[in-house]
């Protein structure tokens, strides 16, 4: 058995970024440290970061006032912001930097009295956040024939935004409908769907059909994992979206000659590892690695985050 190890594949700068922020975070206040939402969509850095005292809350109120909390890498809501500062809380936000430029450009779009409409899943995290920048000018799609059904007060007036995370085959998908629709719609001059997520996708597209097994390390409510899990069965191969070994069936290696090993975005190197020591004691697998594409992107830790920490510890600046 061949095992072609997909490069790039598993964390991306953000949720780089959003992880070291909370470990950064516990060492300085300690536990109970509280985050919004899940820090990341990946059961394995949830669980260890439970472990370490971290209380992952879904409303503010579970917050005891003046505590520390972290926003995690999907972001929030200004709702959101305006009752942290109600409760005093101090807060740290851990928000993905390309997520931000989305909310950033709601506003603006917003401001200038457009309707805007937001591609995503509904009930996402993301997604969630990003409607409550402007939730009387937003709709939301999901699909082309959303778009059939979309009425707006006036077409000349309407701009699209994306969810960071979506396959990019379906969001253009629905960008082709509203351009058919709405002819004059107007869009950010840089594409929403972030780089890791297009590079992750690529990849899955470019070496899946030269495997028999597609297995993608991610949890199920991860939307770039789900996406490339998607990707891959559309591909031929069989595909699994796993959280790791332990998922892993025998019987999907029945006469397999080739395994195509990725990771979604908030997927840890460690259970990609785990995967691969298993097929190569069970089956005497060897390794191929296959780059697509290099990634050279980090962000900052958060500026609330970097002032309350010794400058020696600190990072700046990204490339």
């Amino acid at each position: 058995m061949k095992i072609i190890l997909a490069n790039p594949r598993g964390f991306c700068a953000g949720v780089n970024m959003a992880i070291e922020s909370l470990e950064r975070a516990l060492d300085f206040f300690g536990a109970p440290l509280y985050v919004y939402h899940e820090i990341v969509h990946n059961k394995y850095v949830v669980e260890r970061f439970l472990r370490r005292g971290t209380v992952f809350v879904e409303s503010l109120e579970q917050v005891p006032e003046g505590a520390p909390l972290l926003y995690s890498a999907h972001g929030v809501s200004p709702q959101i912001r305006e009752q942290a500062r109600q409760r005093n809380l101090r807060a740290i936000d851990a928000t993905c930097p390309l997520v931000t430029k989305v909310h950033l450009e709601a506003v603006k779009y917003a401001k200038e009295g457009y309707t805007i409409i937001l591609i995503g899943h509904e009930g996402h995290d993301e997604v969630i956040g990003t409607m409550g920048e402007a939730p009387d000018r937003m709709i939301l799609v999901e699909t082309a024939e959303d778009v059939d059904r979309l009425e707006v007060p006036d077409p000349s007036k309407i701009a699209y935004l994306t969810q960071t995370t979506l396959s990019v085959d379906d969001a253009n998908q629905v960008i082709s409908a509203l351009r058919k629709k709405f002819p004059l719609i107007d869009n950010p001059p840089k594409d929403d769907i972030c780089y890791a997520t297009q590079n992750r996708q690529e990849a899955v597209r470019e070496l899946a059909q030269r495997a028999d097994v597609v297995l993608v390390l991610g949890s199920q409510n991860s939307s770039n994992s789900k996406r490339l899990a998607e990707i891959a069965k559309g591909l031929g191969p069989h595909s699994h979206l796993i959280d790791g070994v332990a998922e892993m069936s025998p019987e999907w290696f029945d006469g397999v000659e080739s395994v195509l090993i990725t990771a979604g975005a908030s997927a840890p190197e460690d259970v990609v590892q785990e995967c691969i020591e298993y097929l190569q004691r069970t089956y005497g697998a060897t390794i191929q690695e296959e780059w697509v594409r290099e990634e050279h992107v980090h962000f900052p830790l958060p500026k609330s985050l970097r002032e309350l920490l010794p400058a020696t510890v600190s990072l700046a600046g990204s490339d």
